[in-house]
């Protein structure tokens, strides 16, 4: 098969939760012996020199990229309230630039499915529709619109506020206005599934989890003799934020009376100052940034606490988790998406006392945290093999190819 993904960023390296999913998706098709052209908008948020990822990629993989700033800026974002009726979060990824390099791809090769990877893609889908009767496949990573209605529920600013509202009615707008205009939608999680069939779908569906090659995070059994406990996640993401904030507030600080030598290490990158200073009044919490091997860290620590409230789509740092063997403390929001057994697999609640237990009960109790352990790493080489999973989406292509 040849594939064509379209995407908003240069997904390497693969730090978030979008790059994961593309990149794993890629390289699956690619070993899998399809060719697969993947042309991305380069940002200057997220810029990558790619020829420091090219000599990287799989023989199968060709990546293309065309720069472009999505900076924020005043004059534009008032000329769109004005003028336009879409998003401006979404219309700052229209380039002319990459329409051509759209049209002259579409030109040059014979694609069996192109495949538009999240919303802020899916407006390309005229220029695709105007030059190919290829098979058109629209990969909802999430339900974008969510995030930001928790943006407006949090927003203390009155002016920002009425902002956001408009914002959060365009994107909805937006979103319902791409609603059968691909010819097979494929979302990441049921729950987001739901949402298009309920919101209008009906074109075929194949829900597709994000899967991991199991073989790079297995490196070796989890020592438990003590807890560690952490949370790993882009810091940028307001839910995330939102999450640790209440986790600190209502289980932290009570847990921290428990057992006076616990740690916290929170990792990400692009986090709030504000937020940074906040963190760091409490005792124990450590602030790392960054990671540079997400791998390396998540077996340095062995306990992921997941405290999601908001959002769509899939919690992949929970699935890379599991797979090196931490032990999973979530929201039911967080672990969305992932069909894991409670008290088997992960732990699931959103209960500060019922947290407060669990984690008192692997400090007590190695053999049950190495137990969990033992049985989410099995869990995710069955549920998640990435090969796996990306033969069933071949095979779903198979049936609606042009």
């Amino acid at each position: 098969m040849n594939i064509l993904q379209i995407f908003n960023k240069v997904p390497y390296p693969a730090k978030d939760g979008g790059s994961i999913a593309v990149t794993n998706l890629s390289e699956s098709f690619a070993k899998s012996g399809n060719n697969v052209d993947l042309l991305c908008l380069n940002t200057n948020k997220h810029y990558v020199n790619t020829k420091n990822i090219i000599p990287e990629l799989h023989k199968n993989i060709t990546l293309y990229t065309v720069n472009i700033n999505t900076d924020i800026k005043i004059t534009a974002l008032l000329k769109n309230l004005i003028f336009s009726n879409r998003p401006y979060i979404a219309e700052r990824f229209t380039s002319e630039t990459f329409k051509s390099e759209l049209i002259n791809l579409l030109q040059k090769n014979k694609y069996d499915i192109i495949q538009i990877e999240g919303l802020y893609m899916m407006p390309y889908i005229k220029t695709v529709r105007n030059f190919t009767k290829t098979t058109v496949s629209f990969r909802a990573h999430n339900i974008e619109h969510e995030i930001w209605q928790l943006n407006l529920k949090q927003e203390k600013n009155f002016l920002k506020k009425i902002y956001i509202r408009n914002l959060t009615q365009r994107l909805i707008k937006f979103e319902l206005s791409f609603i059968n205009k691909y010819d097979v939608i494929i979302p990441i999680t049921q729950r987001d599934g739901n949402i298009f069939n309920n919101s209008g779908n009906k074109k075929p569906m194949h829900i597709s989890p994000t899967g991991i090659d199991t073989k790079k995070y297995n490196t070796g059994k989890q020592d438990f003799s003590e807890i560690k406990l952490f949370h790993l996640g882009s810091l940028d993401w307001i839910p995330n934020i939102e999450g640790l904030n209440w986790f600190l507030k209502n289980v932290w600080k009570k847990i921290i009376l428990q057992h006076p030598a616990l740690t916290f290490t929170v990792a990400g990158r692009n986090a709030p100052k504000n937020f940074i200073r906040q963190i760091s009044k409490y005792k124990n919490v450590i602030y790392k940034g960054e990671i540079e091997n997400a791998v390396e860290f998540m077996h340095k620590h062995n306990v992921m606490v997941v405290p999601l409230f908001s959002g769509s789509g899939m919690r992949i740092k929970i699935i890379e988790g599991m797979a090196c063997g931490n032990v999973i403390i979530s929201t039911p929001k967080g672990a969305e998406g992932i069909p894991a057994e409670t008290n088997r697999e992960i732990f699931i609640t959103g209960k500060p006392e019922e947290i407060i237990k669990h984690i008192s009960c692997l400090i007590s109790d190695k053999n049950k945290a190495e137990q969990i352990s033992f049985a989410a790493k099995q869990f995710i080489s069955v549920n998640f093999d990435n090969f796996a999973i990306s033969n069933k989406l071949l095979n779903f292509y198979k049936k609606y190819i042009n």
